[in-house]
């Protein structure tokens, strides 16, 4: 069929756990728990998602694990992300598929099967909120340090293509920040400089101008230092179509970085409550 949803998905470690939640995230959460209503509705057979905390250094790498399952305490902020367990589907034989279109491409692609894999956290804290029964079968996908944004975006298209043939419905999933210059305090916001540009960017995915987006994103992810340099956003981007309508539904900082929950639906995001009027979209 096609891919149904695709997102850009917040991940910050201060709301894996929903009673310690802060003020300023609090619509995060509230958002993305009614979008698992409209994910309950579509009723993927897969959700493919990329996670900024799985860099992987040569290899793009595909887990092609049958059932994903482990218990996750967070290198990064084991004081936040403690001994939270998870137990999700996989979907083998499609991610055998994707890596094997990955290769036939030229693409230095390789799978993942290890019921000893360890999940991060930028899987783990989103999927929480978007699948909390844990019964859609997922696939992981690193971000891969040594693929520039332009063989992340074709890397992107190559799994579009495969997905958009089957006869099934998926959902995909970017999980990551904007502007990512980290500093203490998880109240503090971007830089106006960082911020102007995190504005930017979002006007052109809002206006649907994803190929100014794309043009945008290596000065973008150098100045403003995006997670991941920017990989996940070019293969989000390589997810999208003009049929596909976004929708900025919730916003926030943690520690200097700047956090959006923005769908790209086959139709305009309805039932979905607003908490209040959007900078981006004022």
């Amino acid at each position: 069929m096609t891919i149904e949803l695709s997102m850009l998905v917040p991940h910050v470690p201060s709301i894996c756990h929903e009673d310690q939640v802060p003020d300023f995230q609090q619509d995060l959460v509230t958002e993305m728990k009614q979008v698992a209503k409209q994910i309950e509705q579509i009723r993927p057979d897969a959700i493919v998602l990329v996670s900024c905390h799985w860099p992987s250094t040569f290899f793009h790498y595909v887990d092609c694990t049958p059932v994903h399952k482990g218990m996750l305490t967070a290198f990064e902020a084991p004081d936040l992300i403690k001994d939270v367990p998870y137990h999700y589907p996989g979907d083998e034989q499609l991610a055998q598929q994707l890596v094997k279109a990955g290769e036939d491409a030229g693409l230095q692609v390789q799978g993942v099967n290890d019921p000893y894999f360890l999940w991060d956290y930028g899987s783990v804290v989103p999927l929480r909120y978007l699948v909390p029964n844990e019964d859609i079968p997922v696939i992981n996908l690193s971000v891969t340090l040594a693929a520039s944004l332009e063989e992340t975006y074709d890397w992107g298209n190559i799994i579009a293509k495969v997905l958009r043939e089957s006869d099934k419905k998926f959902v995909f999933l970017s999980s990551g920040a904007l502007s990512h210059n980290l500093v203490r305090g998880r109240h503090n916001k971007p830089t106006v400089t960082e911020h102007a540009l995190d504005k930017q960017f979002v006007e052109f995915i809002m206006k649907k101008d994803y190929q100014a987006a794309y043009d945008m994103l290596p000065e973008y992810a150098r100045f403003a230092r995006v997670e991941s340099g920017g990989r996940h956003l070019a293969m989000l981007l390589s997810m999208l179509d003009d049929e596909m309508e976004p929708a900025y539904l919730a916003e926030g900082q943690s520690s200097g970085s700047w956090n959006a929950l923005i769908t790209f639906g086959q139709q305009a995001v309805s039932g979905l409550e607003s908490p209040v009027e959007k900078e981006y979209v004022r």
